[in-house]
């Protein structure tokens, strides 16, 4: 159980309107004087029309000439942390074609996630949406809205988030984290300097955390191994890796175009989002139609071989996964790797907790999971402060009232995570990585209805490897000075930290 001094790195305001049920804080109203998180009486006194929110310009489109001149996109979460502490805690933007307003206080956020209606929606990715419909595809549930988009998701959930899935998935991930370990220590064993009973190795762990979370991706959605610890990763593999990354880096400047216009202009730009996208989907499709009889007779446990869901749903959905499951699972491990290394006494609590579940579970991963909280609450602290996604946006299907101003029905409203995180109005010594501040949920995949679907997989894929990487080997770094952040569709390193592994 967390102590009562761990509880109080949240402000208390904050923590009471991020530890009720999102839902079910809809009778709330929260005063201005308690520390600055504002969510005015809906009296329909004084309340300011859309046009009187704080702005960074009304022309969208020089503001996009802007960003691209300044080379803005990689900055885009310090420039909403800067806007906000500039303009206050709600302000608009306009870039190209785009419109939004944006928000960080948990009150108006809450006040988003109950007017998401039933059939949430959040920013189509124009770029993956025209990619779809040219080259013919069907749209998995991240590009889908309505009923259709409900329909198929309530099938998914079955098979990807509910408690059930879990244990189908779990030791396969496992397997995945396990080998993953094994691979480092011959490494750090053959490698690396021989002192005090040790081997110690400081190495870049990014390209293996790649490898990992493709490895542990294609486990779970194909029933697969690729091989990717072997000492020859296969090409097929790193060009897939590759894909991802160049789809990642292409989408944000393409959000701002209309992405058709490009298409038959043949934009440069344009021409290497799709082709990054058409490998995607080659990988993926090869799979695909080589695993999905063997799997549904293999009993296996993967997604493919679940009966409930269409080939053609399993293609659209699995590749999607397999687009969004690498890099935003292997970018905060190398965040998670650096935190546990910069705070060596945070590193020996949560190896601690890690330990002793381990021995009373007899090394069964769901129940030492379970008996050592401190992992997920590592997950969220990494995520809070390195959220993969800056935003969560949806479009409220009526009109609300932020910050007592109006915002009519079917505006885009973003959730900024990156500033949320930090925001000294939120969280207590926001600066400081706390994993035992974390007994309240986190925002990072998102909320409600349309949370992110792979959340679940994720989470398990994430403190499976740092169970096993604090089992094995004691981390630490030369420099804690903090890391520079860019922004590509997600949030990584501009350049991957150099750890220290040195075994137990």
């Amino acid at each position: 159980m967390l102590s009562s001094t761990a509880r109080l790195s949240i402000s208390p305001l904050a923590k009471r309107v991020l530890s009720v049920p999102l839902a079910t804080q809809a009778s709330e109203n929260i005063d201005a004087a308690d520390g600055g998180l504002t969510r005015k009486k809906d009296n329909g006194d004084g309340i300011q029309p859309f046009e009187k929110i704080p702005h960074t310009g009304n022309n969208g489109w020089i503001n996009l000439l802007r960003f691209w001149k300044e080379d803005r996109f990689k900055d885009l979460h310090k420039h909403m942390e800067t806007t906000f502490s500039t303009l206050g805690p709600i302000y608009r933007e306009n870039l190209g074609s785009q419109s939004t307003v944006n928000i960080l206080l948990p009150a108006d956020i809450g006040e988003l996630f109950r007017s998401e209606g039933l059939h949430p929606r959040r920013m189509t990715l124009q770029p993956w949406a025209t990619h779809r419909e040219t080259r013919k595809h069907s749209k998995g549930v991240f590009l889908k809205n309505g009923t259709e988009w409900r329909a198929d998701r309530l099938l998914l959930n079955r098979e990807v988030m509910m408690s059930s899935a879990v244990r189908r998935f779990l030791p396969l991930l496992d397997d995945v984290a396990r080998d993953f370990c094994l691979m480092l220590r011959r490494r750090v064993e053959t490698e690396g300097n021989r002192g005090d009973g040790c081997h110690r190795l400081t190495l870049d762990p990014s390209p293996d955390l790649f490898r990992f979370a493709l490895e542990a991706s294609c486990h779970v959605l194909y029933g697969e191994r690729i091989g990717l610890f072997s000492s020859s990763p296969s090409q097929e593999s790193e060009r897939f890796i590759w894909a991802v990354e160049r789809m990642l880096a292409t989408t944000p400047p393409l959000l701002y175009l209309p992405s058709r216009l490009l298409l038959r202009l043949r934009a440069p730009l344009w021409t290497q989002h799709a082709t990054a996208w058409d490998h995607i989907f080659s990988h993926a499709e090869a799979r695909i139609q080589t695993g999905y009889q063997r799997l549904r007779a293999q009993q296996s446990g993967a997604l493919m071989e679940r009966g409930q869901l269409s080939l053609e749903l399993i293609k659209a959905n699995i590749t999607e996964l397999m687009a969004g499951g690498v890099d935003t699972t292997a970018v905060p491990l190398q965040f998670a790797l650096f935190e546990l290394a910069r705070n060596p006494e945070v590193q020996e609590r949560v190896r601690a907790q890690v330990q002793l579940s381990w021995k009373q579970a007899s090394g069964d991963a769901q129940r030492v999971l379970q008996g050592a909280p401190l992992l997920k609450g590592t997950v969220k602290e990494t995520l809070r402060l390195y959220p993969v996604g800056i935003t969560v946006q949806r479009y409220p299907v009526r009109d609300i009232v932020l910050q007592n101003y109006h915002i009519p029905a079917g505006t885009l409203v973003q959730a900024c995570l990156y500033p949320l995180g930090r925001s000294r109005d939120v969280f207590l010594e926001p600066e400081r990585f706390q994993p035992t501040r974390w007994d309240f949920r986190s925002l990072a995949f998102g909320f409600g209805a349309r949370q992110c679907v792979g959340r679940r997989i994720a989470e398990n894929e994430m403190q499976l490897l740092l169970m096993h990487v604090l089992l094995n080997f004691r981390l630490s770094i030369t420099s804690s000075e903090d890391l520079k952040t860019k922004y590509t569709l997600i949030l990584q390193p501009e350049s991957p930290p150099s750890i220290t592994f040195t075994t137990l």
